[in-house]
């Protein structure tokens, strides 16, 4: 009877050994079934799994792109920051100077006011005493310089008449297209001081360029009153001016 049950205590011993075995060539062994469920949630939560394709190198290159649609800085490859950099020097002001070609202001827009691309025109005026207003109109398309002060020759006169210092402006004077400036005359000495009086019949406006008493283009030639305009040896000019006012005081 002993004999008997030491061969089942034996066989069934064997038995158990085999199946543990078995299990174990089978991947199941002794886990707990439960055991294994966070390792299934940890492969559903992965984005691969989850979309189903797509290596950790290719999500790592998605997330590098977003940065860079971003604006990020840190994930940019380096053609991408140099396409970057570029962008935004095509959108400055090019040169570096912060002026515009079209801008009125610009010297590059600028011209020099002349016969050419303005209409001038005379009239004496009744105050003050022998005085004569020039008008220099911009007939042009651009902002156009009067620079100093005009240079008058009545007839075939061989000198220049002198300039008024304390009319000088404080800038140089511009004329938008459609507008004016001025300059005045003072003709003759009202108290008859002047000497080598005169009647012109003829007069040429000359213009100055950057420099003083250089060309800054073709004169122009007004008409005169039909009874000529009388002048002496006190002939003198004012500087070109904005407003007819200062060029009549």
């Amino acid at each position: 009877m002993r004999t008997s049950r030491i061969r089942l205590l034996a066989a069934t011993g064997a038995s158990l050994a085999a199946l543990a075995l078995t299990a174990c060539q089978e991947g199941t062994g002794t886990k707990d079934e439960g055991a294994a469920q966070p390792a299934a949630e940890a492969i559903t939560d992965s984005p691969s799994a989850a979309t189903g394709g797509g290596t950790s190198s290719e999500h790592s290159r998605a997330g590098t792109d977003k940065n860079t649609d971003d604006g990020g800085t840190g994930a940019g490859s380096s053609s991408g920051a140099g396409s970057s950099s570029g962008g935004s020097n095509s959108g400055g002001s090019g040169s570096g100077s912060g002026e515009k070609s079209d801008d009125p202001g610009s010297p590059r827009t600028r011209v020099a006011c002349n016969g050419s691309n303005t209409t001038v025109t005379v009239q004496p005026v009744p105050r003050p005493l022998n005085h004569m207003l020039i008008t220099v109109k911009n007939k042009g398309s651009k902002p156009c310089d009067l620079t100093y002060y005009p240079v008058i020759r009545f007839d075939e006169m061989q000198w220049v008449p002198r300039a008024i210092e304390d009319t000088k402006p404080q800038s140089v004077v511009g004329i938008a297209p459609g507008e004016s400036a001025y300059a005045g005359v003072l003709l003759s000495a009202a108290d008859g001081s002047g000497d080598g009086g005169t009647t012109a019949r003829k007069l040429a406006v000359g213009f100055q360029g950057r420099t003083p008493n250089s060309s800054g283009g073709p004169d122009a030639t007004p008409s005169l009153p039909a009874k000529g305009v009388y002048y002496d040896s006190t002939l003198s000019v004012t500087y070109w001016q904005q407003e007819m006012e200062d060029a009549l005081n």
